[in-house]
């Protein structure tokens, strides 16, 4: 049998069964110090497909670049098939500032395909689709909430992904959402270049929750064994079908004031529910905020002082009682594991 290619980027060759951290250098900062987009490649020594796992587009969606760290420690890779690309920290600017966006408040997740000329964005947004996405088949995007917001884990899929959706259901995360292309999105992007993409939405901006890790880590190993890169030994299995939700609306302050919620991510809703007040600070007045639908929420504000219009429940229209089941049965696998030290094996 010949004998497997190297794997190139950028200007690097990558021989099978080997492993690099390779740097893509993206620009220097005005005091000289240069700025790199850093990717670990692991390329098997057979063939199989390539699959891309990036985090943190947004800066401040740090969980996803614990997920890429412990996924990275995972002995799954010693038979891999293919190619594993994980680039654990898009956007440096972002991360080391702890903001979303780049110095020039661009939004990187709507700045793809951009151009190798173009502002900064534009040129970050080229590099990844040029050096990342071109070599790809398939690729998993780690996100969160904003600051000051959480996510239930949920992934996203585009609604004409009809071969992606077994890929999102094998994830084995509770919610998998159809949800739209936004223009100027790395998934639109991505798509047009025929490379479809898993997006992992959980927990909130800045910080790290062990729930989102779990699942993260779990999942992105469920998708390689299913695309045949792995084997099955050592993959968490899944001990339930995620929730198909068909459309998810968010419910909003009625006024501005002191938020007291009585629900959070991961509960079933009645409409005409109350999943919280808003009173104001000498507690003359008080509002009740009402779920308009019947469904799983799925997200949710975290801070308590809010203004009128704000979106605070984000509520998935799903059914009931597969909904409920779903939620118990991750929580109670997550209960019955072991906490993961630095030695961490998934």
């Amino acid at each position: 049998m010949a004998r497997r290619s190297p794997f190139e980027i950028g200007g690097f060759h990558i021989p099978p069964g080997t492993r690099r951290t390779v740097d893509l250098p993206v620009s220097v900062l005005s005091d000289h110090t240069p700025v790199n987009m850093s990717a670990h490649v692991i390329h098997g020594s057979e063939d199989g497909p390539t699959l891309f796992v990036s985090a943190a587009i947004h800066g401040d969606e740090v969980i996803g670049v614990e997920i890429a760290r412990r996924l990275l420690r995972s002995r799954q890779f010693a038979r891999l098939r293919g190619t594993l690309i994980v680039v654990p920290i898009v956007n440096t600017f972002g991360f080391l500032n702890h903001s979303r966006y780049l110095p020039d408040r661009r939004d990187l997740n709507r700045c793809f395909p951009g151009s190798e000329g173009g502002s900064l964005a534009s040129r970050l947004a080229h590099l990844f689709m040029t050096e990342i996405v071109a070599r790809s088949d398939l690729g998993i995007d780690l996100h969160s909430a904003a600051i000051h917001r959480t996510n239930l884990p949920q992934i996203r899929v585009s609604p004409k992904a009809q071969d992606t959706l077994a890929y999102a259901d094998a994830f084995g995360a509770p919610v998998v959402i159809r949800s739209g292309l936004r223009d100027g999105s790395l998934r639109k992007e991505a798509q047009k270049a025929g490379v479809d993409i898993l997006l992992y939405e959980a927990g909130e901006g800045l910080r790290f929750d062990e729930q989102s890790a779990r699942v993260g880590v779990a999942g992105i190993l469920r998708v390689m064994h299913a695309l045949d890169m792995i084997p099955e030994d050592g993959v968490p299995l899944a001990e339930g079908v995620p929730v198909r939700a068909a459309d998810s609306a968010w419910e909003r302050a009625p006024a501005g004031g002191l938020l007291r919620a009585y629900k959070t991510t991961g509960e079933m809703v009645e409409a005409g529910d109350v999943l919280g007040i808003v009173a104001d600070p000498f507690g003359e007045e008080e509002m009740e905020l009402t779920a308009s639908q019947t469904g799983l929420i799925i997200g949710r504000a975290n801070m308590p002082i809010v203004n009128e219009g704000d979106a605070l429940f984000h509520i998935a229209s799903v059914n009931s009682a597969t909904a409920e089941q779903q939620i118990e049965t991750l929580n109670a696998q997550l209960d019955g594991a072991a906490m993961f030290d630095e030695d961490e094996i998934i």
